[in-house]
């Protein structure tokens, strides 16, 4: 085969080995989802609908949950002080896990007006997978505590996930169960990006790049290795 045969089939395989590695990318798939919340309040059954994100980010050996509420919910006859009303909800998993996990957050930074949609913080937990595959994470009940009374709102509308992660358990299987989370704000220890469509897509693009230079440095080698022999001749 001659060096320039050599040259092409080596590029080739590069581009290949590159398709290949994309190809084999985990599974990260994120999107805003409307759930219909029925709560259950002090003075009554109220509803609202509500678009959920749900977002995962890598964090020593498990995945720090948020979860945000883009309009808010139920609503209180009168006036919440600042400290006044905590929330908590929780997430449905599914697929390769099951079981729930819960989410948590401050208390109310700032009064809150009374008959107003009550808006709620992000929430967050941290997740460790319990066994390796596709797992789903969809909104469940969210909990409101407020001047010593609780409100319940349960998803009547049967919401899809919200996000889908393709995760690794620590030991590398084991069987599937509930797992609990807990506590608000960022997860302690190094984090990783966002496990989102995006940052997968430039950690997988970089990858795959590093994979078509080194085969390109190969294949320069080669060449300089055959022009060198056929000096020598």
């Amino acid at each position: 085969m001659s060096y320039r045969n050599r040259t092409a089939a080596l590029a080739s395989a590069a581009a290949l080995a590159g398709s290949v590695v994309l190809m084999a990318a985990p599974v990260a798939r994120a999107e805003v989802v409307d759930v219909n919340y029925q709560c259950k309040t002090p003075i009554g059954d109220k509803s609202a609908v509500s678009p959920i994100d749900i977002k995962g980010v890598k964090s020593g050996g498990g995945y720090r949950i948020t979860m945000s509420w883009q309009k808010g919910v139920s609503s209180s006859p009168v006036e919440l002080g600042k400290g006044a009303m905590t929330p908590s909800a929780t997430i449905a998993l599914g697929g390769a896990d099951g079981g729930t996990m819960t989410v948590t957050g401050p208390a109310n930074d700032a009064a809150l007006p009374a008959n107003t949609p009550i808006k709620i913080n992000d929430l967050g937990g941290t997740y460790t997978p319990k066994k390796s595959g596709e797992v789903t994470f969809t909104a469940g009940v969210l909990t409101i505590k407020a001047l010593g009374t609780t409100t319940t709102c349960t998803p009547t509308n049967d919401p899809d996930p919200s996000l889908t992660l393709d995760v690794t358990a620590a030991s590398g299987g084991g069987a599937t169960g509930p797992t609990q989370g807990g506590g608000s704000g960022s997860g302690s220890g190094a984090e990783l990006p966002q496990t989102g469509p995006e940052d997968s897509a430039v950690a997988l693009g970089t990858l795959g790049g590093t994979v078509l230079l080194v085969g390109a440095a190969g294949a320069l080698w080669l060449t300089r290795r055959h022009q060198g022999a056929r000096a020598r001749h």
